[in-house]
């Protein structure tokens, strides 16, 4: 039987292309440094991008080797079923970000039902026994909020991450939903934080994803 191909963990990084910026638009300041478990939030500079336009990404790793995450808020219009035959119940699968989009990659929050899962932080983990997910989910065992799946991951090289950054890309902060993320919903995400921003960000919460819309 034809199998779409997944991985269980990411053992390699990389480059993919580093964003233009626009440089009129006043960025906010956080104390919060890059580690796993926290979250990057697409700077409105990146408006027009294809990857990261109105990104929420979760940091699965971030170390001197490179870093890893996952987009949260960009569901694609398959389900679980439609890529692998074996699971029976229709759960989203969502675009985790430009590189390896041929892979299927998940985290959740059940790791004591799925054996070899690495957790990233406030009990949310990666990977793990993926035939015993199948099992899990055609049981009726977890459902849809207790996993995520991705086709792709956002991936930066050694000191990358640290260079967008510095030149304005993402403002990381810290994930207050803790384990709830995986659950929660991918509309309006990044206006969310636009608003707990404040400041100029205000002005951005309510614009069209393409400016010249407006």
């Amino acid at each position: 039987m034809e199998r779409f191909f997944y991985d269980t963990h990411l053992d390699f990084y990389k480059n993919y292309l580093i964003l233009e910026l626009n440089s009129h638009f006043i960025i906010a300041m956080t104390d919060v440094k890059p580690k796993k478990g926290k979250l990057l939030i697409a700077e409105p500079a990146l408006t027009g991008d294809v990857s990261f336009n109105r990104s929420v990404v979760l940091l699965a790793e971030h170390n001197d080797e490179g870093s890893v995450g996952f987009i949260l808020n960009k569901p694609l219009e398959y389900s679980i079923n439609d890529l692998i035959n074996e699971i029976s119940i229709p759960f989203q699968v969502y675009n985790g970000g430009p590189v390896e989009q041929d892979n299927l990659y998940f985290i959740h929050r059940v790791p004591d039902l799925i054996a070899n899962s690495i957790e990233i932080s406030d009990g949310i983990y990666w990977g793990g026994d993926f035939e015993k997910i199948i099992d899990l989910i055609n049981q009726k065992t977890i459902c849809e909020n207790d996993i995520r799946f991705f086709l792709g991951y956002s991936g930066w090289s050694s000191l990358q991450l640290d260079q967008e950054l510095s030149s304005k890309s993402w403002i990381v902060v810290k994930n207050d939903y803790e384990s709830d993320i995986i659950n929660k919903s991918a509309d309006a995400f990044w206006k969310e934080k636009m608003l707990e921003l404040g400041g100029n960000y205000l002005l951005w919460s309510n614009s069209p994803e393409n400016p010249s819309l407006n």
